[in-house]
């Protein structure tokens, strides 16, 4: 074990309920993972035909873009609680079943405020899978196998949402076919989910530890705790601007619609290699401080190219943005790698879930603010550089090899 490796952690066992085959996890991890992202990244590449079918204005398109970080940040801060009153499978089955309501019903709406409102029950749903999956996944071992499906599917999900709903769109004449679709996807996950509920209706989150009492400390107490929080809002936060508005730049420069969510996908799919080795790579604590300094980096030029020349090497743009996109899968990892105990890991999810993504929700709104004031992109491209410094020092923060237990 090297040095910068953390200690062994305790065995954890498996809940009361929990006992389902490896198979079967997997395949539960994948159905919520991949759909927990589609519902924010689809909207993007078809803002402006959403915003001409149903007659919505520019601030109200900007709004709308910041929903995903508001919602998740507000539903994920009760989904703790939610998952401990009806059992953290059932939470999740429910959350999934809620957001495809929602997904499915939204396609068909001609109503802006009913259009918002079924956003925000999607949303809502979405974020207690947001919240409670990595608890879920604590409690019943195999950590690193599971995250890494975990945050590889949140990384396809995003990826496809942005990669594949202008297409659908422009093949069925309609903006309703290439929202719609994603509540299919999202129903698709619903049975299994259901199943496991009430296999598993004694495993609430509380009751799902492993050796010995959980800490009892106020999670805020933990410095590592307060810098993966910040780590992951300000990565959420261009994650949203990048979902809501990057299309619109590409297109600002001349991009059709489908070549701008192609390189918004290209942006998201340089994450799934991020997705599939950041478990790992933490699991062995070698390398991180490296790749912490280079995601702030990335995310710099990034946006330094998107000022300069933004159709001229675009995709060269989308992948230094996509490489400092490797921060989520990163911190979405080190919720599972820097806790012990399962309870403690739902707590430190619901910190830095509900209040990293309240904290992303304000990038959104705020760049359709100063867009729609100044006209342009520069101040907001300056802006989001400027926003690598905090990223970086979060970073280096949590790359240390330390248990939030122990902080508590």
């Amino acid at each position: 074990m090297s040095d910068a490796e953390p200690p062994e952690q305790p065995p954890i066992r498996a809940a009361a309920g929990a006992a389902a085959p490896l198979g079967i996890l997997v395949a539960a991890v994948v159905l919520v993972s991949v759909n927990l992202r589609p519902a924010a990244s689809s909207p993007g590449p078809i803002l402006e035909e959403i915003r001409d079918g149903l007659g919505m204005s520019a601030g109200v398109a900007g709004a709308m873009t910041g929903l995903p970080g508001l919602c998740f940040g507000l539903f994920g801060a009760l989904s703790v609680w939610f998952a401990r009153k009806v059992g953290a499978t059932a939470a999740i089955a429910l959350g999934l079943a809620v957001a495809a309501v929602g997904l499915l019903l939204r396609a068909v709406t001609d109503s802006v405020p009913l259009f918002l409102f079924l956003t925000v029950v999607t949303l809502a749903g979405m974020a207690v899978g947001n919240v409670v999956a990595p608890a879920w996944i604590k409690a019943r071992g195999h950590t690193v196998v599971l995250m890494t499906v975990y945050g590889t599917g949140l990384v396809v999900g995003g990826t496809l949402g942005s990669a594949a709903t202008a297409p659908v769109t422009e093949a069925s004449g309609t903006w309703r076919a290439g929202l719609g679709m994603w509540g299919l996807l999202m129903l698709a996950a619903v049975p299994l989910w259901a199943w496991l509920a009430l296999r598993e209706r004694r495993s609430p989150v509380e009751r799902q530890v492993g050796d010995g009492p959980a800490p009892t400390g106020r999670i805020v107490k933990s410095p590592t705790a307060v810098a993966l929080t910040v780590l992951f809002g300000v990565q959420s936060m261009h994650a949203y601007v990048q979902f809501g508005w990057l299309p619109s730049i590409y297109r600002d420069a001349g991009i059709s619609a489908s070549s701008a969510g192609a390189l918004q996908a290209l942006l998201s799919s340089v994450g799934i290699v991020g997705a599939l080795v950041m478990p790992t790579v933490i699991a062995r604590g070698r390398g991180l401080p490296a790749l912490m300094i280079s995601f702030g980096v990335m995310l710099a030029l990034g946006y330094a190219g998107l000022l300069a020349a933004p159709a001229t090497v675009p995709w060269l743009w989308a992948l230094m943005l996509g490489i400092a996109g490797l921060a989520f899968p990163t911190a979405i990892a080190l919720i599972t790698a820097r806790t012990r105990h399962p309870s403690v890991t739902a707590q430190l999810s619901g910190l830095v879930q509900s209040v990293g993504y309240a904290l992303a929700a304000l990038g959104p709104f705020a760049v359709g603010l100063i867009h729609d004031a100044t006209g342009g992109w520069s101040l907001i491209l300056v802006l989001l550089a400027l926003t690598s410094v905090p990223l970086t020092l979060a970073a280096l923060r949590v790359a240390r090899p330390t248990y939030v237990d122990d902080e508590l």
